[in-house]
């Protein structure tokens, strides 16, 4: 069995249990699950990464003011604190954590991937990012710099990714 599957046991367990007990119904952790498979997650996300590759203003008002900027693509995520993109580039590459517990701008992104609230990723990332870089498989020439920006409950970041090459012609 593996983490997942035990997870996913644990959590209807978890939901029969207050479901019996009256303390929930079955109706509410179904639609909760809706609105986080529908409406919060990384889709949002990657709307505002496409349309940043694909129009140069867009790109602009993104980095300037992003939480205006993901309203104008109708996305309904609730700023839960101040927003700051950060664009990597050919000579730089951006890496976020938060220190102290895993802020993350979840109605933006959906929920934090496991490895981002790991006591070890937390710890390590901002004391040797390159080498936890490429255990996660990413090897970064020596010559690009790496900056480690810590997320926190008064600011949340968002990495603009580099367009991939090959990719020009292709729209949103």
């Amino acid at each position: 069995m593996t983490e997942r599957d035990a997870n996913a046991l644990r959590a209807e367990a978890l939901e029969s249990l207050l479901v019996e007990k009256g303390l929930v119904r079955s109706e509410v952790v179904d639609a909760i699950i809706r609105r986080f498979e529908q409406d919060i997650g990384p889709m949002n996300g990657a709307k505002a990464v496409a349309r940043a590759w694909s129009d140069p203003g867009y790109r602009a008002r993104l980095l300037a003011d992003p939480w205006a900027a993901i309203a104008e693509l109708g996305v309904t995520a609730i700023p839960d604190a101040p927003l700051v993109v950060v664009e990597n580039s050919p000579g730089v590459h951006n890496v976020v954590v938060c220190t102290l517990c895993s802020c993350y701008p979840s109605g933006l992104l959906g929920l934090p991937p496991s490895w981002y609230k790991s006591p070890a990723y937390r710890a390590r990332i901002v004391r040797e990012p390159r080498a936890v870089l490429a255990e996660m498989g990413l090897v970064l020439p020596a010559d690009v710099e790496v900056r480690v920006w810590d997320s926190s409950a008064e600011m949340r970041y968002m990495v603009l990714p580099e367009r991939p090459a090959g990719t020009d012609a292709m729209s949103q």
